[in-house]
């Protein structure tokens, strides 16, 4: 599936990476934890994290996620916007929880 229809989908507001919305999603990991991250998402998942920080792009890039979806009304710093653009990762968010982004995300890749 493309990234584009799940950011129409789930209604995401996208913050960085417009010109990345053709990229295919195969799949989704969520968690908190960079470490776990790094350790087990696979290149093409979409991320699911409450983290806002500098970090999640490093990870995000280092495992070619096809994008990081901020959740829960999250304000998110310029710093991690300018460089989530200038490293071409797509980051959006949602007022939405963790649990029911998880859930529209199932609903979809798996429908």
């Amino acid at each position: 599936m493309k990234l584009s229809s799940i950011v129409e989908s789930i209604s995401l507001e996208v913050k960085t990476g417009k010109n990345n919305l053709q990229n295919d999603v195969t799949g989704v990991y969520i968690s908190d934890l960079l470490s776990d991250v790094m350790a087990n998402s696979k290149e093409g998942n979409i991320w699911i994290t409450l983290q806002t920080h500098l970090n999640i792009v490093a990870v995000a890039g280092l495992k070619n996620l096809s994008g990081i979806i901020i959740v829960g009304n999250r304000q998110i710093q310029q710093d991690v916007l300018q460089k989530a653009e200038s490293e071409k990762i797509t980051v959006m968010s949602t007022p939405l929880p963790a649990f029911e982004v998880a859930g529209k995300l199932y609903q979809l890749l798996n429908g």
